[in-house]
């Protein structure tokens, strides 16, 4: 945002009452969260910028206050547009009338199938959206070099991006095996962003390790699952991102951790969330609500959620209500219960028309699934010793156990068994490059018959499939190759609920609420098979990633050795 002089006397004028504000909302209530107390008073705003708080103010438009409390606009840290399942665009119309101003996205996902092409696309779309969307560089693309992903970006391609003005600076660091290792691909590209800002993921660093991780200048982390994790990292420096996603559900381990000496050190994020949990318990006023609900005190909660999170990337201009500062606001009805009556951004009233006028962006990698269709003997699997290793799920984390446990053989082959939640798994490489395929044993879907199958699978995003039989299996997968991508549910051969994703594989081309529709549906499917999960292909998505606990670390990265025939797809 520039700024003239004729600019900053109209705004001088207006905050001294010498001339009516564009804005005013009248009598009303507003956190401060700098001193944590609520205070009463107009706010006033000039264009795009709060002028005047704590004082009277009259206004060209004015919108009555009385019995809302205002506070910052929400800021969401960290997310994978991606896994909304939806465009940049329908994110927007997704998220902004529930408060949340400003996102911060990492476009990994489409970045590890479609490479630069992936990431011109959520540059142009940033452009455009009427939420603050910034993007940083995917900077683990491929994630690992244990499976097929579809690019590769290197240090060299991300400098090419690092001024675009939506760009503040590398996204979050998975490679941190690689940090130690001192792999020269890793610490070049560590190296061009030194002095910018660079996001981390460090889930169960400690001790030296972590040191060694934050002596690179990374800055944050988004990837702690307990309150002792978070503390350290807190001690040692580095801003602790609360998460609550789809899938990865953080807040209740971390609510204690939000405290006064804390909370400027603090940032909220959704990473993976999708439209129907949006619908039915929010954006990030549902991690501000829930955080609040565990006994953490009400205004380092909202502090952590603007200001704290402002501060942490180094957007100075947002996060107070307060002059000088973007009038990027939330009215709420309650201020405990974070419920959003109202939004204001960038001095304007949210509402249906806030969205016209977008520029279009024409969408990419509607021809990703690079996969003939499959036959039942791809998803044999041999037999090997009576004990195999199988992985276990925890509900809402995407860490995973490793398990021991006896599979059944069946003509020479092992097969699942539903009795026991013995489910197989499979992984299909689909970016064209080769036809690896990776098979295995999963517990924890409870699916009593049928498949599951999706071509989000983090982080390469090639086709995962989990069933309870292989006829199944084949055909969800054969399903998903002609919608080019998706989800798919299948029972006793028929195909009972389905979403497309064709962009990339990874998004809808239709709005945010007929996603929401279906997958209200898919997951009506699912349960009609037995399965629990809230999120049963989000859940599917994240199992291609390495288990942390069992890695070993190699000069190629993150190993594991007891799921290398799962990832190696």
């Amino acid at each position: 945002m520039t700024v003239s002089r004729d600019d900053l006397k109209t705004r001088i004028g207006q905050a001294l009452g010498e001339e009516r504000a564009d804005l005013v909302i009248k009598n009303t209530r507003f956190l401060n969260v700098v001193t944590g107390e609520i205070a009463e008073g107009d706010i006033a705003v000039c264009g795009e910028v709060i002028v005047g708080t704590y004082e009277s103010y009259d206004g060209v438009e004015e919108i009555d206050g009385r019995g809302l409390t205002v506070v910052p606009g929400f800021i969401d840290t960290h997310v994978h547009c991606e896994s909304t399942c939806v465009t940049p665009q329908e994110f927007d119309r997704c998220v902004l009338p529930r408060g949340t101003t400003t996102a911060i996205c990492d476009p990994h996902e489409i970045c590890n199938v479609l490479g630069e092409r992936g990431l011109r696309y959520f540059l142009d779309s940033a452009g455009g959206t009427a939420l603050d969307l910034f993007v940083q560089l995917s900077s683990c693309v491929p994630a690992t070099e244990l499976e097929t992903s579809g690019a590769r970006l290197e240090a060299p391609d991300l400098i090419r991006h690092m001024d675009h003005p939506r760009v503040l600076g590398l996204a979050e660091f998975m490679n941190f095996p690689g940090v130690f290792h001192k792999v020269d691909g890793v610490l070049d590209k560590l190296a061009a962003f030194d002095g910018r800002h660079i996001d981390g993921h460090a889930p169960l660093v400690t001790g030296k390790e972590l040191n060694a991780y934050l002596s690179c200048g990374i800055r944050n982390c988004h990837e702690t699952t307990s309150a002792d994790e978070a503390m350290e990292k807190l001690r040692k420096g580095m801003q602790v991102l609360i998460r609550d996603g789809s899938v990865s559900k953080d807040v209740h381990a971390l609510a204690e951790v939000i405290r006064p000496e804390t909370s400027p050190f603090l940032g909220f994020c959704t990473d993976d969330r999708n439209p129907l949990d949006i619908a039915e318990e929010g954006h990030m006023d549902h991690l501000i609500r829930s955080a609040i609900r565990l006994g953490a005190p009400v205004a380092h909660v909202y502090r952590a959620a603007t200001w704290s999170a402002a501060r942490g990337f180094r957007l100075y201009d947002r996060g107070l209500v307060a002059p000088g500062h973007r009038a990027d606001l939330v009215l709420l009805d309650d201020l405990e219960d974070c419920a959003v009556n109202r939004v204001i951004r960038n001095g304007k009233v949210v509402g249906p028309h806030s969205f016209d006028g977008r520029p279009a962006v024409t969408p990419v990698g509607l021809d990703s699934v690079k996969l003939d269709p499959v036959a039942e003997e791809d998803f044999a699997v041999p037999a090997g010793g009576s004990v195999q290793s199988v992985i276990g799920l925890e509900p809402g984390k995407i860490l995973t156990e490793h398990r021991r446990i006896e599979v059944p053989v069946v003509g020479g082959r092992m097969v699942a068994d539903p009795s026991r939640d013995l489910l197989k798994i499979c992984v299909f490489a689909r970016h064209g490059s080769n036809r690896n395929i990776g098979r295995g044993f999963v517990q924890g879907f409870s699916l009593t018959e049928g498949a599951l199958a999706s071509s989000v699978g983090h982080d390469s995003h090639n086709i995962c499939v989990v069933g309870a039989s292989d006829a199944d299996m084949r055909v969800a997968v054969n399903r998903l190759i002609e919608l080019q991508g998706g989800f798919v549910a299948v029972r006793n051969g028929q195909v009972v609920g389905e979403l497309a994703l064709p962009l990339a594989g990874l998004m809808s081309l239709e709005p945010f609420e007929t996603v929401e529709v279906k997958l209200r549906s898919l997951r009506a499917a699912v349960r009609a098979m037995g399965c629990p999960l809230a999120e049963p292909f989000l859940q599917l998505a994240f199992l291609p990633l390495p288990v942390i606990p069992h890695l070993k670390i190699t000069d190629r990265g993150m190993v594991d050795v007891d799921r290398f025939e799962l990832i190696a797809a």
